[in-house]
């Protein structure tokens, strides 16, 4: 066996990595709220439905949703799940977060190069210290920004979804499925290769399990060696008369140094011994708990593969849903459409039938005014032919009074006027005829 071997050996170059969680009280918030959502009437609002409960009923599957996607936002935040890797942000978030990590960045380069610069009087001169202190200032603001990026997209996002419909919270449900489904995933890879390491720590506590009590038996034997000379010892001390000499001074020296190698002895078997225990301890510690992250790592494979599967089937089943309420809007609409397109009709028809109606009475009432009409006009036309009779005795006066003074025949002149006239009057200068008398008959007014 080695002896370069020492289990108390302390090797401060070890590095402990501290995990530190936050699980909050989330979780148990929104059982909480799911088991609110037991309602006993349930079935009689299936019964009594109508259209408009309907529109209740998906309002309250919104609102119920929008709850949901808060807390479980928030139920990421207090686990320590990065906001932005898991979760749907638009263009317009994840550009929040994406400039403020290139003005880090960029910030951290301009310092640099500023650092960069020789510490010469020349460039102390041309402003190099307080282009130190400037770049060091904007970097401050740079990581100021960055620190409050991602707050500031998942308020962004907050508020977006909190006027989102049905199908964004559906879809953003179902984003989060799958993303804890590869969490899932990544998390099972971690347990198996915690569980790797423990395998090996067991192996390993094993062996020095083994060693501690193989130095413990070693260390017993040295230590029975070193009682035998020690009884030896002290028996010689005691034989010693005198003990002002130089022989019992000799002799109690070499019981003391005796003493002392068996008590350092005593100490060794009893830290082996301790060992031994804590190494037996640690492997029945480390077989346990690689039950536990076994059963663990199973347990995880099961959810893993149950919200794959079911989050295949939900996108259908949540596909079914939308597709279900858009076509209550389409009833809705149509009935609405079938609704207005009824009254249309009966408008319409009253229309119609006022029209038909109305011509009508308008027809009776035009063969009710035609008596009147007739009895207008014969006025109208007794009243013409009166003036026509006394404008062409008037004619006939002009014609004689013009053949008188200038001996000139007025025929021609009111040839014309009266061409069309059967009843004008007809010869020549003095030899024209008296005027007739009008027959004020309808005969010879429509002639």
């Amino acid at each position: 066996m080695s002896d370069d071997f020492d289990l108390l050996e302390t090797n401060s170059n070890e590095k402990t990595e501290k995990v530190d969680v936050n699980w909050g009280k989330a979780i148990d918030t929104m059982k909480s709220k799911l088991a609110q959502e037991d309602d006993p009437e349930s079935r009689q609002k299936i019964l009594n439905a109508t259209l408009d409960d309907v529109v209740n009923m998906a309002e309250k599957d919104r609102t119920t949703l929008l709850d949901a996607i808060k807390d479980l936002t928030d139920y990421q935040d207090e686990v320590g799940i990065l906001f932005e890797r898991f979760s749907s942000l638009n263009e317009t978030e994840q550009k929040v977060i994406d400039d403020a990590q290139k003005a880090l960045e960029r910030a951290k380069v301009e310092l640099e190069d500023a650092q960069n610069k020789p510490d010469t009087w020349w460039n102390n001169l041309w402003g190099r210290k307080s282009k130190i202190a400037k770049a060091e200032q904007a970097l401050k603001d740079a990581e100021k920004v960055r620190a409050g990026a991602d707050n500031k997209a998942k308020a962004m996002f907050q508020e977006r979804i909190e006027s989102a419909d049905v199908q964004t919270l559906l879809s953003e449900l179902s984003y989060k499925s799958q993303a804890a489904v590869t969490r899932l995933k990544n998390r099972e890879v971690e347990i198996k290769e915690v569980e790797e390491k423990l395998k090996d720590a067991i192996v390993e506590a094993s062996k020095n399990h083994t060693k501690a009590l193989e130095k413990k038996k070693e260390t017993e034997a040295k230590l029975e060696e070193q009682y035998a000379l020690l009884k030896q010892a002290r028996q010689a001390l005691e034989e010693i008369v005198d003990k002002q000499s130089a022989e019992y001074s000799e002799a109690l020296s070499k019981v003391t140094t005796l003493e002392q190698k068996v008590e350092e002895l005593e100490g060794l078997k009893n830290a082996y011994t301790t060992l031994a225990a804590s190494k037996d301890s640690f492997v029945h510690k480390h077989n346990l708990t690689i039950k536990v992250l076994t059963s663990l790592r199973s347990n995880l494979q099961t959810h893993r593969a149950k919200l794959k599967s079911d989050t295949d089937e939900r996108l259908k089943y949540y596909d079914g849903y939308v597709v279900a309420l858009k076509a209550r809007t389409d009833q809705e609409f149509a009935a609405i459409l079938e609704h207005l397109g009824v009254k249309t009709d009966e408008h319409i028809g009253e229309t119609l039938a006022s029209m038909h109606t109305a011509s009508a009475k308008a027809r009776q009432e035009m063969m009710d005014n035609i008596p009147v009409h007739e009895k207008v006009m014969q006025g109208v036309y007794g009243s013409y032919a009166e003036a026509l009779s006394e404008i062409r005795a008037k004619d006939v006066d002009i014609q004689k009074n013009f053949a008188e003074r200038y001996g000139i025949d007025m025929k021609e002149i009111f040839e014309d006027y009266y061409a069309a006239d059967a009843n004008a009057p007809s010869g020549d200068g003095d030899n024209a005829p008296a005027p007739k008398k009008e027959d004020t008959s309808n005969d010879d007014l429509l002639g």
